[in-house]
């Protein structure tokens, strides 16, 4: 089997396989169907995600081709895919292999999927892409709208009950928990939803909702509810979320600490 030499997170995961099935013999047949079996990542991907989102009205191997298209003619989801990698593996501590995300990490399974909707989205095809929604969702319980702009370098960490709405934007390298909410306030229309930019962190149960703008580096507090604009490099409490101090790094993302530091701890 040709199998590509030139991606070192692949060859890594190739190898954890190999490892794994000699430690766990039980699980030969998983891992050889998820991953030894495949030449690319992009290949083991479209298989997991097609068997997992498959059904009687759009079986897994239909759906399987239409994923490997979207890889195939956009090679910016693959390069996309490979830094959410590595963004689990830096970022959380239960991480401790390449092939966890991709074998059991529903976040980040769920994210590829968007990823997948986004691209038929944008080319017009938006009942595929709503589909996709509705399967990501029942499957994973996380709903991401496909018209949504998420970037790369995403940990959405334990996932469950995560919604991003329409006109939502979520930059690179940001992090978030389970239960968080990008979301909008009624009924309103147009571009109603948060802008999150790069580096921020938000922490397990909060809810950002409108066309607000969370600032580069900020962190929103574990079930704040955040109304208006939060400026860069600052942290967000409450309901409704107040400042409450600065962020002592420039990626709050990046180092994943939600400890609370007030204005008059010191930075």
């Amino acid at each position: 089997m040709g199998v590509n030499t030139d991606d070192p997170i692949w060859l890594a995961i190739r190898m954890e396989a190999t490892e794994a099935m000699q430690k766990e013999p039980m699980l030969a047949s998983f891992l050889h169907g998820i991953i030894l079996n495949h030449k690319t990542l992009e290949d083991a991907l479209s298989f997991l995600l097609a068997s997992k989102l498959g059904s009687i009205t759009l079986p897994p191997v239909t759906l399987r081709d239409l994923i490997d298209e979207a890889f195939t003619s956009d090679p910016a989801i693959g390069e996309s895919f490979r830094d959410d990698i590595q963004a689990v593996y830096d970022r959380d501590p239960a991480c401790r292999e390449y092939s966890t995300p991709l074998l059991y990490l529903k976040g980040f399974q769920a994210l590829q999927a968007y990823r997948v909707a986004h691209y038929y989205w944008t080319r017009g095809r938006q009942q595929l892409a709503l589909f996709l929604q509705s399967q990501i969702s029942e499957v994973f319980g996380v709903d991401i709208h496909p018209a949504a702009r998420l970037g790369k370098g995403i940990l959405i960490d334990h996932a469950t009950s995560v919604v991003i709405g329409e006109t939502a934007v979520v930059d690179d390298n940001v992090s978030m928990l389970h239960e968080v909410t990008l979301g909008g306030t009624g009924k309103e229309t147009g571009d109603r939803h948060p802008k999150v930019r790069r580096g921020v962190l938000i922490t397990a149960g909060a809810k950002i909702l409108g066309n607000v703008v969370i600032g580069e580096g900020a962190k929103v507090g574990g079930g704040a509810v955040v109304l208006d604009d939060v400026p860069a490099h600052t942290t967000v409490v409450g309901i409704p979320a107040r400042p409450y101090g600065y962020t002592r790094t420039e990626q709050p993302a990046l180092e994943m600490d939600h400890r609370l530091y007030g204005f008059g701890d010191g930075i």
